[in-house]
């Protein structure tokens, strides 16, 4: 059997870091990455230059972290694949100036727009979880934007980062695009410098750090974390569904996915069900046991093992499937646990690992009230059961996102804006919310010399002047509810709708009426507009 030759990994000099930062920051004022057409080359280069190193980057992702093949491509290389092929396809009409809406009628001769400026010079730090995904997809998202980009991929997946770093150099222009290589001391050089934004995927602890340094110079970030996520399961859920489902998302990667369940929160009534179907879904997954299945990773250090091993040694619960461990081979396998303490080891850390706590609960009211109090606002929230009783989660519970009968399947759309919210994240990317989180949109007017005239009334003196009642006739607007708050109806709408029981069919009515007034003018030669207080104008056009 052929063994694939990898790059080996070297941190970069903290000392050259100022270095590459004012050279491409220098490359981006020079306007180099502006046009599309650049942006497009960059994003096609890096595609073909991802594909003729496919294999070095599936023996990267096994080395680092025991995933098979399946989960490298579908998760990692394919997934960064389509991602740029995405981008390619509507980049350039991402890139057009967007006319706002709702804009007064005062205000249409100055042409406002909104114009997609990219940010700068942008910083993204990867993760080790999803070492190529996760660092390659904001690079993407950057590129996009118009933007020159320093990555600095996680030092936990060695392999990983030296097959990025030689793709990174093949593929892209390197006084746009560079990769820096490093642990906490080369990461701590580049958070000194100044950048236009801060992209960050990993730990709350490092988000702190990151977060802190980017105070100094008022740099933005996106924060990309995890969290203690809740899965809720009703009484009224599918038992095996719920099983495989909450088991796949908790075995992708060996549980080492920020957006997976950490806990499940279950009626007593079927407690023991969803157990049994947890058992029979691990034999079914890993017919020889997951140890011996080239489809199961491995945890990514000693330090992260020993920690999840602390995690399962305080626990007041009950192994009931699963709990073997072996150091030598970072290998921890899928851990059922039935736990009663809401606040047992299990649930109040974020275990990051195949560790599936499942604590039985009186009702939806009780495991609603246990997932606030956990985590308030987690990354993801998954509720099993009925329409009545999933749609009252969603509406007690915070999260980045949630999916509803099923285990982060919204996390798993890559054109789906992913992110979270409080303290599991700020900011989010994935599709056209990659573009946007790069993107500076700029609000720009251009007030025609002819206008003067009817601008004069902004010039002082205003004293003794009527120049505020010109004003307010031109942008003040006029309220449509009165003083206790209800909303105004009209004497037309209220004839319209009199004894139809609908408002829609008066809207319908409303909207024939005006669409035959606006026709009838138009044809008499006059010019129909509507002004900021929803008023009809009629402006007679002189032939």
């Amino acid at each position: 059997m052929t063994t694939i030759k990898l790059p080996e990994f070297s941190n970069t000099s903290a000392d050259r870091i100022p270095d590459i930062v004012s050279r491409v920051r220098k490359t981006f004022h020079s306007q180099k990455t502006r046009p599309a057409e650049f942006r497009l080359k960059q994003l096609r280069k890096l595609y073909w230059t991802i594909v003729d190193h496919e294999k070095e980057l599936m023996e990267a992702c096994q080395r680092d972290l025991g995933k098979g093949f399946f989960e490298a491509l579908a998760t990692e290389i394919n997934w960064v694949q389509n991602d740029i092929i995405f981008m390619t396809k509507n980049l350039e009409k991402w890139m057009k100036d967007e006319k706002p809406a709702d804009i007064p009628l005062s205000n249409w001769f100055m042409s406002p727009r909104i114009r997609k400026d990219p940010l700068g010079v942008i910083l993204v730090i990867g993760a080790f979880n999803f070492p190529i995904q996760l660092t390659l997809g904001p690079v993407i998202g950057a590129i996009s934007a118009g933007n020159t980009v320093v990555l600095k991929p996680s030092e936990n997946c060695p392999n990983c980062a030296a097959v990025m770093q030689r793709i990174v150099e093949e593929a892209l222009d390197p006084d746009c695009f560079v990769c820096v290589q490093g642990g906490i001391p080369e990461t701590s050089a580049l958070l000194e410098q100044k950048w236009d934004k801060i992209f960050f995927t990993g730990s709350a602890r490092t988000a702190k750090i990151v977060a802190q340094a980017a105070a100094k110079s008022l740099t933005p970030y996106a924060l990309e974390l995890g969290g203690k996520n809740p899965a809720i399961v009703t009484k009224k859920a599918d038992m095996r569904l719920a099983a495989r489902r909450l088991l796949w998302a908790k075995t992708l990667n060996a549980g080492q996915v920020c957006i997976s369940q950490n806990f499940i929160l279950v009626d007593k009534d079927v407690a023991s069900s969803l157990i049994e179907e947890l058992k029979t879904a691990i034999k079914e997954f890993f017919p020889n046991g997951a140890k011996n299945s080239e489809d199961y990773s491995r945890i990514v250090n000693i330090q992260a093992f020993n920690r999840i091993k602390k995690m399962l040694d305080n626990t007041s619960g009950r192994i009931v499937a699963g709990g073997t461990m072996d150091a030598e081979n970072l290998f921890i396998e899928p851990t059922v646990i039935e736990v009663t303490d809401p606040k047992d080891s299990l649930l109040v850390e974020e275990s990051f690992g195949p560790l599936i706590p499942v604590m039985p609960v009186d009702n939806l009211d009780q495991a609603i009230s246990i997932a606030n109090e956990v985590h308030e606002t987690p990354l993801g929230v998954y509720a099993f059961g009925s329409k009545e009783e999933t749609d009252k989660v969603l509406a007690g519970t915070r999260s980045g996102g949630a999916s509803v009968n099923d285990g982060f399947f919204h996390g798993t759309i890559p054109t789906l804006a992913f992110g979270g919210v409080g303290d599991s994240g700020t900011g989010a990317y994935r599709g056209k919310a990659s573009f946007d989180c790069f993107t500076h949109q700029r609000s720009i007017t251009t007030t025609p010399s002819w206008m003067e005239s009817m601008l004069a009334m902004r010039y002082p003196p205003f004293a003794g002047t009527d120049k505020l009642k010109q004003y307010n006739k031109m942008a003040l607007l006029k309220p449509d509810f009165d003083r206790q708050g209800n909303k105004k109806v009209s004497l037309l709408w209220w004839l319209l709708t009199l004894g139809t029981g609908s408002a829609s069919k008066g809207a319908f009515r409303v909207a024939v009426l005006v669409g035959a007034f606006v026709a009838l003018r138009m044809l008499m030669g006059g010019r129909v507009l509507r002004n900021s207080n929803g008023e009809w104008l009629i402006i007679q056009v002189k032939s």
